[in-house]
């Protein structure tokens, strides 16, 4: 994505073309739209802080205070992803960023350890927030190496990447709609499949006979309407909307000056490289999906943004950031390209942050409810992975390389306990099905060479 495409042209210039990525939809559009990229990506938010806050036994005001100053960072995050800061950070696609899974593992050893020990819950954070701020450093720093892996990256390559984006995402679509994780008392039970099943059917219908913001906002709307199905049947719970404050105040630092420790932080600065990796594949798929491919700069800018975005989450209370991929499968449902989309859902995250009760009525929203729409557009994603590997020319070493590729990517997907005796340092990468195809899929398409390559299709 070169610069004139990524930026608008200032003073009112006309311009034969203004990229869809670069149009500003109309104010009501813009806010269902937005609000719908939030809905799709806010259990995914919040999930991190409360595992790290239950984990340190945090009582509910602290929980409460991490919870809020994630999304504020989230927000933040967001805009300076979608919007940009000058050349140099930014890569400026609708993208939303939310903390990453992949820095749960290195927390939750150093938090018990220091439960073993008797240390403070807020000297624990302090030491996890000095580790975050080292990882949001080190990412500023390698961005520009990882992203010279760009040529590592053919057609053959970023497909089979997307489509295991997708394919890992299933079983997150699957899980929510079975109501939560395998362990939740209610997993599985028929009416939550029921719920799921009416949100999925919901939403296919509007996408088929709805126009316009029906259409583009289908995912949002089948939320709400199988939201009320849940009230009508019971299967909701808004009791914590009455009990949340209506202004929070999130400050840098709240729980102390941050501590560094060396172990801590080099995990965390794998946790960071890992984050890139995933980000770099997210991106390309980004681009794809919008018409709009990231060139190397464009590349390095956004890979800037997300060690930025983990950068800014040590000084304000919360976890490493990354791109999160099932809003990219949003991308593909709707059709809706503006990054302005997202950047307006950067602004309401920051509005959640700062008004608990809001975000008290989107975590109301039943989790089925997600999951009949996280079908879809997972399911999307991996449909765009198949649709660039259709224009390659598949050879036999091609077919290798993707094959083993998703096969690798697929064994954290379908067996959690297979890396189980796997150093722990190495869970960032061996918990992550879509790192293992990435690095299998590039380490294939060089084993192969020009046998796998299509330099037709190589980014520029």
């Amino acid at each position: 994505m070169s610069d004139a495409a990524a930026v608008p042209r200032p003073g009112g210039i006309a311009s034969a073309f203004i990229h869809p990525v670069n149009q500003i939809p109309p104010l009501r559009r813009l806010a269902v739209l937005a609000f719908q990229h939030v809905l799709v990506m806010y259990a995914g938010a919040i999930t991190v802080p409360l595992i790290i806050g239950r984990a340190l036994n945090l009582d509910a005001q602290a929980m409460t205070l991490l919870v809020n100053a994630d999304l504020v960072s989230c927000g933040i995050a967001t805009l300076v992803q979608t919007l940009g800061l000058g050349r140099v950070v930014g890569i400026r696609l609708p993208i939303m960023m939310g903390v990453t899974f992949a820095s749960v593992s290195p927390m939750l050893a150093l938090i018990a350890s220091g439960n073993a020990m008797g240390q403070a819950p807020a000297i624990t954070l302090s030491t996890i927030y000095g580790s975050v701020i080292v990882a949001g450093l080190f990412g500023l720093l390698a961005a520009p190496v990882v992203g010279r892996m760009a040529r590592l990256f053919p057609s053959v390559v970023t497909g089979t990447v997307i489509l295991m984006m997708g394919l890992s995402l299933m079983r997150v679509g699957v899980d929510w709609a079975a109501g939560g994780q395998s362990n939740d008392p209610g997993y599985g039970m028929p009416g939550n499949l029921l719920l799921a099943l009416t949100t999925l059917v919901v939403v296919l219908l509007l996408m088929r006979f709805g126009k316009g913001l029906v259409r583009s906002g289908a995912v949002l709307l089948g939320a709400v309407i199988g939201t009320v199905i849940a009230m009508i049947f019971g299967q909701t719970d808004f009791s914590d909307v009455a009990q949340s404050h209506w202004f929070a105040v999130v400050q840098p630092f709240q729980f102390g000056m941050p501590r560094f420790d060396l172990s801590m932080s080099l995990a965390m600065c794998l946790v960071m490289t890992t984050v890139l990796v995933e980000s770099f594949g997210m991106f390309l798929a980004a681009g794809e999906l919008v018409d709009c491919p990231a060139d190397r700069p464009a590349l390095v800018r956004g890979l800037r943004a997300d060690a930025l975005g983990t950068l800014i989450g040590g000084v304000f209370n919360t976890f490493p950031y990354t791109s999160y991929a099932q809003n990219i499968g949003l991308l593909s449902v709707t059709g809706i390209r503006s990054r302005f989309v997202c950047a307006a859902g950067g602004v309401i995250l920051l509005a959640f942050g700062l008004c608990p009760k809001l975000a008290a009525v989107v975590a109301a929203v039943p989790v089925s409810v997600l999951g009949g729409a996280g079908l879809i557009m997972f399911g999307m994603i991996a449909a765009s992975g198949v649709r660039i590997l259709g224009s390659v020319e598949i050879t036999s070493a091609r077919l290798l390389t993707i094959a083993v590729s998703i096969a690798v990517g697929l064994i954290p997907v379908l067996s959690e306990r297979f890396f189980q005796h796997v150093p722990a340092a190495l869970a960032p990468i061996t918990h992550s099905g879509i790192v293992l195809t990435t690095i299998s899929a590039v380490l294939l398409n060089l084993f192969f060479g020009k046998d796998a390559s299509d330099a037709e299709h190589v980014i520029p």
